[in-house]
C-alpha cells in the first residue's frame, strides 16, 4: 500500500510499507489463537533481521470457521431442489469463505444454517470484475422456489408451533436482544 505500482521506473523508496493478508480458518481453530501464533511468528522472523525498522502486526477482524451438518433435513431439501433444477445432485465442496454471520446465527438460534449457492465459480466474488450471470439469477429463483416446496414436506414441529416464551418489549430494547430473540430451541 502506498508504493508506486504503475508501469515505469520507481525512484523513491517509500517511508512506510504496509501489507495485508487474509487467512481462512478451519473448524475448531480460534481466531484469537491463530492471531497470536501469526504475530509471534512474524515478530520472531523480524527480530532475526536485526533491522532498525519497526514492525506492527494487527488483526483487523476475525471469525471462527463455520461447518454445518449436511445430513440435516434442511440440506436434504436444498439437495432435492438443486437436483430438480440442474438435473444432478449438489457437490458439497466445503470451500473457504468469509461469512461470519453463519456461525453467529447458528450459535444464537441453535438451529441449522445453510448457505444456498447460486453463483458460479468464475464470478470472481469481491473483485473489481465481479459478475453474476442472468442465467444464475433465473436458476436461483427456481432453486429457491423448489427449496421452499421441499422444506414444507418435512414432518415434525415447525417453528410456528413453538411455545417458547417470547421476549418482552423491554427485553427487546436491550442492545443485542435482536440476536437473543432467535434463541428458540425448537427444531424442524
Amino acid at each position: 500500500q502506498g508504493a508506486f505500482a504503475d508501469p515505469g521506473a520507481k525512484t523513491v523508496i517509500p517511508a512506510k510499507c504496509i501489507g495485508k493478508f487474509s487467512m481462512r480458518l478451519v473448524p475448531y481453530q480460534r481466531p484469537e489463537k491463530i492471531e497470536k501464533l501469526v504475530k509471534d511468528h512474524l515478530m520472531k522472523e523480524f527480530e532475526k533481521l536485526n533491522s532498525p525498522n519497526k514492525v506492527e502486526v494487527k488483526m483487523l477482524h476475525g471469525a471462527k470457521a463455520w461447518l454445518s451438518a449436511t445430513d440435516h433435513p434442511n440440506y436434504q431439501a436444498a439437495a432435492n431442489a438443486i437436483e430438480q433444477v440442474y438435473g444432478s445432485p449438489p457437490d458439497y465442496t466445503r470451500e473457504g469463505g468469509s461469512i461470519p454471520i453463519t456461525s453467529a446465527l447458528e450459535d444464537a438460534t441453535q438451529m441449522s444454517v445453510m448457505l444456498l449457492p447460486v453463483g458460479a465459480c468464475d464470478d470472481m466474488a469481491h473483485s473489481q470484475n465481479e459478475k453474476f450471470n442472468v442465467s444464475n439469477l433465473v436458476n436461483a429463483t427456481k432453486v429457491f422456489g423448489a427449496y421452499l416446496h421441499e422444506i414444507a414436506k418435512i414432518k415434525g414441529p415447525k417453528p410456528s408451533a413453538c411455545r417458547c416464551e417470547p421476549l418482552t418489549e423491554e427485553e427487546l430494547m436491550v442492545p443485542g436482544a435482536f440476536m437473543r430473540g432467535f434463541k428458540c430451541k425448537c427444531e424442524m
